[in-house]
């Protein structure tokens, strides 16, 4: 079965969405479509020799760094004022150009944090609480159809871009192993979900 090039849902875009830094919902849908393009020619590549498609091959982890890493290039390609961090993991993701110096700082806001999850609704967990605008893309991933070839391709199914504050977040229990983490709260997962940009189910019905 040949593997097919994914495409975003023109249809499922928010037309009210507020959007801050100049960014365009044509910014999103590109850089959807970029990471798409990315994982059809890599799949390609991996099927004509007899491999593994990339979306099988990575743990969870991964996956979603190597996302998170893809949205934020291509959001800075696309977007008409915010650049990628060049602070080595600094925050946020994206900045508006010619703000920091460089365009790189440890901690900043303004701009834009780039997450990704699997998890629906978009709760996803972060290394601290923060003022700032959260970017969150959920996506899934088909690691179950069999036979493998006719597995369907990873798909973005939501994208919400809310402005929160450190209010809007609970702290995580840290375990003796573990780093401890904040994800947004009911009240701040709500008003992330308000500002959504795209959904390809028109209604979140997830716990939170």
């Amino acid at each position: 079965m040949p593997i097919v090039r994914n495409e975003p849902d023109a249809t499922k875009f928010n037309q009210r969405v507020r959007l801050p830094f100049e960014l365009r919902l044509k910014d999103f849908e590109l850089a959807m479509q970029d990471v798409y393009d990315f994982f059809y020619d890599v799949n390609v590549l991996l099927s004509s020799k007899g491999l593994q498609r990339l979306d099988d091959m990575l743990r969870p982890a991964i996956m979603s760094g190597l996302l998170s890493d893809m949205i934020s290039a291509s959001m800075a390609k696309h977007s008409r004022t915010l650049v990628q961090n060049q602070y080595f993991n600094g925050h946020p993701d994206l900045l508006v150009q010619g703000r920091y110096p460089n365009d790189g700082v440890k901690a900043g806001s303004d701009g834009v944090e780039i997450k990704t999850t699997r998890k629906a609704g978009g709760a996803v967990d972060t290394h601290g609480a923060r003022d700032q605008w959260m970017c969150v893309f959920v996506y899934r991933i088909d690691n179950e159809t069999e036979p493998a070839v006719a597995r369907t391709a990873m798909t973005f199914t939501e994208v919400y871009l809310g402005q929160v504050t450190v209010a809007d977040f609970r702290r995580n229990a840290r375990g003796p192993l573990g780093t401890r983490t904040a994800t947004l709260d009911r009240q701040g997962i709500l008003k992330l979900r308000a500002n959504w940009i795209y959904r390809i189910k028109p209604e979140i019905q997830d716990e939170i």
